[in-house]
């Protein structure tokens, strides 16, 4: 069995102005987002953790390093735990975004979406599933845990995947920032131990 730590980066200036980040560099954590990433480290304090991997975006490694730092680990960065590539839409105002045909798409039929110079919804579920399997026959001995921080999205998409919900239902799951998800991942079961849980109650703020 592996414990599977899925954790969502923390707050940055882009969430604050509702804009869609995606890959674009140099987004790093704000105030807020930095007690955030601490307080998750501290709500781990007890927790064995193995191995810290990250995607490579700034806010998400800078939300892994206060995780790996408490237990002597070095955070991972790993492309494959990466934002869905929004293409054309990144950097964008989900004000504006919503006025696209594309979004009520997104939001009912995810499974038929490509985004602009982009990937498919499609793609970037294979694209998670397949690093976490990698990682987790890489740490398969019995009661191993791996702390994976990544981005809403992209989370969503790996639970609703081991889960067996189908592509079109992973809007329906909701991954607040700084959040911890935890699957255990055995030979012979999948079970969801925790969903969106935040170790403090965070300011809410619109996706």
């Amino acid at each position: 069995m592996t414990l599977i730590y899925l954790i969502r980066h923390a707050e940055n200036e882009f969430i604050v102005e509702k804009k869609l980040s995606g890959w674009l560099p140099g987004i790093h954590l704000n105030a807020p987002g930095v007690v955030q990433a601490k307080t998750v480290a501290d709500a781990l304090a007890d927790v064995r953790i193995t191995a810290v991997y990250s995607s490579p975006l700034e806010r998400a490694m800078e939300t892994a390093e206060p995780i790996a730092s408490a237990k002597g680990l070095v955070v991972i960065p790993r492309l494959g735990l990466g934002e869905v590539r929004f293409g054309r839409w990144q950097g964008k105002s989900l004000k504006t975004l919503r006025r696209y045909k594309l979004w009520n798409i997104i939001q009912h039929t995810p499974s038929l979406v490509r985004f602009p110079e982009g990937e498919s919804f499609t793609e970037a579920q294979s694209r998670i599933i397949t690093e976490l399997e990698s990682l987790r026959t890489k740490h398969s001995k019995p009661k191993e845990v791996i702390v994976y921080v990544s981005h809403a999205d992209t989370i969503k998409l790996a639970i609703a995947h081991y889960l067996g919900l189908p592509l079109d239902l992973f809007q329906r799951l909701t991954i607040d920032l700084a959040s911890i998800s935890i699957l255990s991942v055995g030979k012979e079961h999948i079970r969801l131990v925790r969903l969106n849980h935040t170790p403090i109650s965070y300011p809410s703020v619109e996706k």
